[in-house]
């Protein structure tokens, strides 16, 4: 039986990764940056660094809570940097980070699809929702 490496075994997962099984960490990164904040958060800061009182006016509906702890997975994921800069008060900004930035792209034209194709959704449903009413 011969032996591989860890560089071999790393290699070996990287290329068995499945995002329809979900316990693969693929699946889970999926899920991660599919979120409706994560998305907004990251086309948020691909306009540039912000500090996070302005993403909380950019991005509406979201709680502080809900900023604070997606800043946070997004920052642990590597695609956002923190920056703290002391002084008085303390100042904090967020900028994405190469990897955050190779993303913008797609999260970018998923939002752009929603706002480009929201009307052809709106009917699309209001005929569900009719026929489904009528049956």
């Amino acid at each position: 039986m011969a032996t591989t490496t860890a560089a071999q075994r790393r290699e070996q997962a990287r290329i068995e990764y499945d995002a329809f099984i979900k316990g693969c960490p693929t699946n889970q990164l999926l899920a991660r940056i599919s979120d409706k904040w994560v998305s907004l958060v990251v086309s948020a800061l691909a306009e540039g660094p912000m500090r996070y009182s302005d993403l909380g006016r950019k991005i509406a509906g979201v709680s502080p809570k809900m900023l604070t702890q997606t800043l946070r997975s997004v920052e642990r994921d590597g695609l956002v940097s923190r920056t703290v800069t002391p002084s008085v008060p303390v100042r904090v900004d967020y900028e994405l980070t190469p990897l955050g930035t190779s993303l913008t792209c797609l999260l970018s034209a998923v939002k752009d699809w929603a706002e480009g194709h929201i009307e052809e959704v709106n009917e699309a449903r209001d005929r569900y929702d009719s026929a489904a009413a009528a049956s």
